[in-house]
């Protein structure tokens, strides 16, 4: 079985100081639609989210601002193109409640919420080749979720891609179809982004929880590692 490896790639080190990304890795997993209890939890993160942000201030919190700062520095306008935090806060609170996909969604979600740091995950049972986070050349593929038509990135887009083919873009914009969280899905890893001011300390609690959920709600075999400019590199085990 070859071996393949997840990869941060220098120059977003370079360009990003203190940037850290937590992967929780978990293998033979089962998952299902969210039971009652974790759909509570969700629901508790959205509370949460509420009482401690204001909408019409969401652009001057902290850990927003710096996504937007990120994403402005590399083309994105941040009106437009969206963090993956922002743009769930943003519907949180309007009130509208975020729906319930399936257990690994939702607990990416739960995490994501109580951290306010983007947190999602990939199956990684469909991964063939070495993933990494790195800035495009403008020539990979990506099919978003929820289409069948293919578009390439802007150069100098920062991306995470398996090989040429594009699984996430904008750095936690829009996901692709490749990759996505299914009923069937038995192997998946989860991104936990931390820009500064957010420390590598709550990178590291919040991979935990992130286990500790998945371990409740669907089992499996897991660990984490924090991606850092000084460990840049992991393999993907099972």
């Amino acid at each position: 079985m070859r071996e393949l490896y997840y990869t941060i790639s220098d120059e977003i080190f370079r360009r990003f100081p203190g940037y850290a990304r937590g992967v929780v890795i978990a293998h033979d997993v089962t998952n299902s639609a969210s039971p009652e209890e974790l759909i509570r939890l969700l629901r508790a993160a959205e509370a949460s989210a509420r009482q401690r942000l204001d909408l019409d201030l969401l652009t001057e919190d902290s850990r927003i601002k710096s996504w937007r700062e990120a994403y402005r520095s590399f083309g994105a306008k941040p009106s437009e193109f969206r963090s993956s935090i922002e743009a769930m806060l943003r519907r949180v609170l309007r009130n509208d409640s975020l729906p319930t996909i399936n257990a690994l969604v939702d607990i990416g979600n739960v995490v994501s919420l109580r951290y306010l740091v983007p947190a999602g995950g990939h199956a990684i049972d469909v991964v063939e080749d070495n993933i990494e986070l790195r800035f495009a050349s403008g020539g990979e593929d990506f099919i978003p979720f929820g289409s069948d038509e293919l578009e390439h990135p802007l150069p100098g887009e920062i991306i995470f891609a398996e090989g040429n083919t594009v699984l996430t873009r904008r750095w936690t914009w829009r996901q692709a179809n490749h990759t996505l969280t299914l009923p069937e899905t038995r192997a998946i890893e989860f991104n936990v982004d931390g820009l500064p001011p957010v420390p590598s300390a709550e990178i590291k609690q919040a991979c935990m929880e992130i286990i500790e959920l998945v371990g409740q709600f669907c089992g499996g075999e897991m660990h984490y590692e924090v991606l850092s400019r000084e460990h840049p590199r992991i393999e993907l085990k099972a």
